[in-house]
């Protein structure tokens, strides 16, 4: 082909190539929580992380101790030492990952009331971040951007992070979410309310970003057919962080029966994969629902939502879901057993594989570079949850920052070595 005709085909497809640029940056490769827990807001407080840690362990001892646990958990006999301890110390040392204060349907409806409540959380999170105490992620939910409640989301929002603001610099796990989408123009609204709230704060161009909770027909498909996830991500030019899948609403609005409102429903599933589609390569993360059976009463009953439970965070997780919302205390052991179970089970074929693939060996699998970096991304989770120690990665002949490396790296390039 002669340069001119080159020339022709690269001006063709420039504009393509910025599009695609400004569309799809790439994964967000930063560490994502395993969950979201929920919190009503008046019952939200400076600790109330810590407690629900103290809790959880409260309930697996009166459930019958970790044994009871792990085997609710269908926990496999060889990996309950490590993923029991491992449970054990987390709950202790980190039990929430991300806490959502919210002011919405766990909250209701308290008219002006919610102002102080609003001032009152944004007051006790700042105490948190200063006593070291805070969760990697925070934030809260405010309502949502329909008619009837627009003008008290707003003002919640701007009451929250102006008190926020006043006491220092916002804490990087800030987490806005924004629930019921209806339109994607609610979007590119709420896009417009972070820039006026940037500017009102003092706040750098870009710094506030928002969630999605993915809960009405109208967010996964549009009246002309298209998919609403994708135009909502467009809408929010950089700014929206997460989709978040909304189970109760989203089933209940499909006409779903209560008995069989479920994360595995089919209808969820459907809503799960438009939203894993819409979201590939953009930058933007998702979460899986909660389920709405909880681990109390009998040690009995327990066992059995934790049973439940596990097995729900395992199929999300086995679909490239790798967060999910936590409703209760005693919830928190179940999500860790079996997220733990997960990456351990799958510790020695990942690293061995990604081994291989580094080292050029011919294995049993013949790997390509995109399998590579999931590979890498596995691994780096488990690390992040805690469900993967760095000594057994080196013991592998890997490193984390070596896997955080092409984890970043959209394609392979010759020699690199985690």
């Amino acid at each position: 082909m002669r340069p001119a005709d080159l020339g022709d085909v690269e001006g063709l497809l420039a504009p393509v190539d910025a599009r695609l640029a400004r569309e799809y940056p790439g994964e967000d490769t930063t560490r994502q929580p395993v969950h979201t827990v929920y919190v009503p807001a008046d019952r939200y407080h400076a600790g109330l992380a810590r407690e629900w840690g103290e809790r959880a362990r409260q309930a697996v001892s009166d459930a019958g101790g970790i044994d009871a646990l792990l085997a609710a958990a269908a926990v496999p006999a060889p990996l309950r030492p490590a993923v029991g301890e491992r449970v054990a110390a987390k709950l202790a040392a980190e039990p929430v990952e991300d806490l959502r204060v919210d002011l919405e349907d766990g909250y209701g409806d308290h008219g002006d009331a919610e102002d102080d409540v609003a001032v009152a959380a944004a007051l006790s999170l700042r105490r948190e971040l200063e006593t070291g105490e805070a969760t990697p992620y925070a934030g809260i939910r405010f309502k949502s951007l329909e008619a009837p409640t627009r003008a008290r989301g707003l003002r919640t929002l701007d009451l929250f992070l102006t008190t926020l603001a006043a006491g220092g610099d916002l804490p990087g796990g800030l987490r806005l979410t924004l629930p019921k989408v209806t339109a994607v123009e609610q979007v590119a609204a709420m896009t417009t309310v972070c820039e006026r709230l940037e500017a009102a704060l003092g706040l750098p161009g870009g710094r506030l970003r928002f969630e999605v909770q993915v809960e009405t027909p109208q967010s996964v498909l549009g009246p002309d057919g298209a998919a609403g996830v994708a135009r909502i991500i467009r809408a929010g030019r950089g700014r929206v962080g997460a989709l978040h899948y909304g189970t109760y609403d989203y089933s209940a609005s499909l006409g779903i029966a209560a008995a069989h409102q479920s994360l595995e429903h089919p209808a969820a599933d459907h809503a799960k994969a438009v939203m894993q589609v819409a979201a590939a390569g953009t930058g933007v993360q998702l979460s899986d629902g909660s389920t709405n059976v909880l681990p109390v009463g009998t040690p009995e009953s327990v066992r059995d939502a934790w049973t439940l439970h596990a097995r729900l965070v395992r199929r999300a997780l086995e679909r490239g879901y790798y967060q999910g919302w936590d409703l209760h205390p005693a919830h928190l052991p179940s999500r860790f057993a079996a997220t733990y179970t997960f990456y351990r089970q799958g510790l020695d074929a990942a690293a061995g594989r990604l081994r291989d693939y580094l080292d050029h060996v011919d294995g049993a699998v013949l790997d390509e570079p995109a399998t590579a970096r999931a590979l890498a991304w596995f691994l780096s989770r488990g690390l992040d949850c805690g469900a993967l120690g760095v000594d057994e990665l080196a013991a592998r002949g890997l490193t984390a920052d070596g896997l955080a490396a092409l984890v970043r790296q959209r394609a392979r390039t010759t020699g690199a070595t985690p």
